[in-house]
C-alpha cells in the first residue's frame, strides 16, 4: 500500500515523469498560422533531452479550443526548457495567434498502457512513488533587476502602495506577497489559492498596481510596455521564477514566523543541482520538529536560486549552515563546487559561512498576507 506523507511539499526533483498540458484558444481566422508555428516548435523540442513525447488536439465541441500535452522524463529537462531564451523566441509566433492560455504540470503517479510492461524503462521513465499533501497553495515568484544607483528608488516605491483586493473569484484568492532586494534584483514572491494566471492578471488589472508598476518603469534594466501586451508577456516570461520545492514541517505552524530570503549565485550551468541540494537538505532539516526551520520553498531559473524561509527563531540565533541550508563539512564541500565563487566567496570555516549568510540574506522590502475574512 502506497505510504502518503503527511507534510506539505511539492517538488521538482523526485524523478517521476512530468504531463505538461497546455489549453489554448485561439483568435479567429489564425489556424493555419497556429499549426505553422506549431510544425516548428514541436520539431525544435524533438530534439531536447528529456523531451518523450508531445500531442496536438482539438475540440470536438469547439474548434477554436486546442490542447498540446507532452511528456518529459522529469521536470527538471522541462523547466530548463521552458525557461530557456530558446524557448522564449520559438513560442512568440504560436502566442501571437492564441487569445488566452493555461498551462498545467503534473507528475505521473499511476500509468496504464497496453505495452508499458514491455518498453525500457528510459522511454517509460519512473512514476511518482507516494502522493504528496498539498495545502492548496500555488507559490511562484518574480525577478528583474534594476538599472544600478536606483535601489532606494525602487524600493521605497515597491514598498508604498495599497494592497489589492484579496478575493479574485469564488475559487481564486491572493494569500500573500513577500517582495526582497539583493543590490539591484528585485524578487516578488506570491501565494495563491486557486488559479495563479487569474490571481497575476487580477493584480495587474488594478489601478494601484498598475501606478506602482508604471513608476519603476523608468528605472528597469529591461525596458517594458505594460500596455502592449507582447511587450508585457515578454518581460513576465523573463521574469518567472518558478518554485522547484516546497516543504513544511509537521503540526501546527505558529503565526509569528520571521520570513528571509537568501539569494544564491550558482556556477554557470549549475542552478537546478544546487536547488536539488538545497531541498534534500531542506528535507532532513524539517525532520526536526526543534529546529529553527518551518518550511521553505526553493524557486530557480537558470542560475539563479533563491530560497525562501520561515524560520521560528531569529535569524542571528540560528545555526548559519542550517538557514543557508548545507550541514556538515562534505555539504559544504559540494556547496563551494556549485557556487559561483566570485560571488560566494570562501565556505569554508564558520566565519567565513556567516559572511555569506549575511551577504546573502536579502532585504526585506514588504511581506503582506491577505486578511483571512476577505
Amino acid at each position: 500500500m502506497t505510504t502518503v506523507s503527511e507534510r506539505i511539499s511539492q517538488s521538482a526533483f523526485d524523478g517521476s515523469k512530468l504531463r505538461v498540458v497546455l489549453m489554448l484558444d485561439l483568435h479567429e481566422g489564425a489556424q493555419q498560422r497556429f499549426l505553422e508555428a506549431y510544425e516548428n516548435l514541436r520539431n525544435q523540442v524533438a530534439s531536447v533531452p528529456g523531451h518523450l513525447t508531445d500531442q496536438l488536439c482539438q475540440s470536438i465541441d469547439n474548434p477554436s479550443e486546442w490542447l498540446i500535452t507532452s511528456e518529459w522524463e522529469s521536470a527538471p529537462p522541462f523547466l530548463a526548457w521552458v525557461n530557456s531564451e530558446e524557448h522564449v523566441e520559438l513560442v512568440q509566433p504560436l502566442h501571437d495567434c492564441v487569445s488566452r492560455t493555461r498551462s498545467l504540470r503534473f507528475s505521473v503517479l499511476r500509468e496504464t498502457s497496453s505495452d508499458s510492461a514491455n518498453a525500457p524503462e528510459t522511454a517509460r521513465g519512473q512514476l511518482q512513488v507516494a502522493p504528496r499533501v498539498g495545502d492548496g497553495v500555488v507559490r511562484h515568484a518574480l525577478t528583474f533587476t534594476v538599472k544600478p544607483g536606483s535601489e532606494s528608488m525602487v524600493a521605497e516605491i515597491l514598498a508604498d502602495y495599497a494592497s489589492p483586493e484579496a478575493r479574485v473569484d469564488e475559487s481564486t484568492r491572493l494569500c500573500r506577497t513577500s517582495l526582497f532586494m539583493h543590490g539591484n534584483r528585485v524578487v516578488r514572491a506570491v501565494e495563491v489559492q486557486g488559479d495563479l494566471v487569474a490571481a497575476l492578471r487580477h493584480v495587474a488589472e488594478q489601478p494601484e498596481v498598475r501606478a506602482v508598476e508604471e513608476a519603476i518603469n523608468p528605472y528597469l534594466e529591461q525596458d517594458r510596455d505594460l500596455t502592449d501586451p507582447n511587450s508585457a508577456r515578454d518581460f513576465f516570461t523573463r521574469a518567472a521564477l518558478p518554485a522547484v520545492h516546497h516543504i513544511a514541517t509537521d503540526g501546527p505552524v505558529p503565526g509569528d514566523l520571521q520570513r528571509h530570503a537568501l539569494y544564491y549565485r550558482a556556477k554557470e550551468g549549475c542552478g537546478m543541482a544546487l536547488a536539488r541540494m538545497l531541498a534534500r537538505q531542506d528535507d532532513a532539516a524539517a525532520d526536526d520538529p526543534a529546529g529553527p526551520l518551518a518550511g521553505s520553498t526553493l524557486f530557480q531559473r537558470d542560475d539563479i536560486v533563491v530560497r525562501l524561509i520561515d524560520l521560528r527563531t531569529p535569524l542571528d540565533d540560528c545555526d548559519p549552515d542550517v538557514v543557508i541550508g548545507v550541514c556538515g563539512p562534505r555539504k559544504r564541500g559540494v556547496f563551494k563546487r556549485l557556487m559561483d565563487t566570485d560571488v560566494a566567496g570562501g565556505l569554508t570555516t564558520d566565519r567565513e559561512m556567516a559572511h555569506f549568510l549575511a551577504r546573502s540574506d536579502m532585504d526585506l522590502i514588504t511581506d503582506r498576507r491577505a486578511p483571512e475574512d476577505s
